[in-house]
């Protein structure tokens, strides 16, 4: 695949990020507190990086699995069809579960998830995406706890990738094309 030339604008600092990952646990540990174990369940492979800081600043017993979804490929643009190419090693009947998204965009692939574990019998399944893109939404669907609501540009850093590039990046930035 031939790349066109870009350059990435910061939208959203790794020091903006860490301060709302840490509200957002504050949340989260008020929703699973008294839960025995949280399965904490990593879309791969954009959420990598907002699960592994997620994890740590979580004080609850937590297991940790992961769900590879895909409707981009390489691609910009969602192709409506979700694919699944890794489950779950475990099972979560009767488990408490927290999805961990990095980004909400037509809402397909977090319909689909949802409908797949809700389906196994989870005691509680609840949802977070790092980031939200309402505008792009093509089925109601909405995360439980959102980090940051983004207008419709694409973008990359901090585990999200444009073709397998710039996951690397401790913020969240925009591309843009020269």
């Amino acid at each position: 695949m031939s790349e066109r030339p870009y350059v990435i604008d910061q939208m959203i600092s790794a020091k903006a990020i860490a301060a709302r990952i840490e509200t957002l646990c504050d949340e989260i540990q008020d929703e699973f507190a008294g839960t025995d174990k949280l399965v904490v369940v990593g879309l791969l492979r954009g959420s990598f990086v907002f699960i592994a800081d997620l994890v740590r600043e979580l004080n609850l017993p937590i297991e940790v699995d992961f769900l590879e979804a895909s409707s981009y490929g390489d691609g910009m643009e969602s192709s409506r069809e979700v694919r699944i190419l890794k489950d779950l090693r475990g099972a979560i009947e009767g488990r408490d579960v927290l999805v961990v998204e990095d980004i909400v965009d037509t809402g397909f692939t977090m319909q689909h998830v949802i409908r797949l574990l809700k389906g196994r019998k989870p005691s509680k399944l609840r949802t977070i995406a790092l980031l939200d893109k309402p505008s792009r939404r093509e089925v109601e669907v909405k995360a439980d706890w959102t980090g940051f609501e983004i207008p419709d540009e694409f973008v990359v850093g901090y585990g999200i990738d444009y073709a397998q590039r710039n996951r690397n990046l401790p913020y969240i930035g925009k591309v843009r094309f020269t």
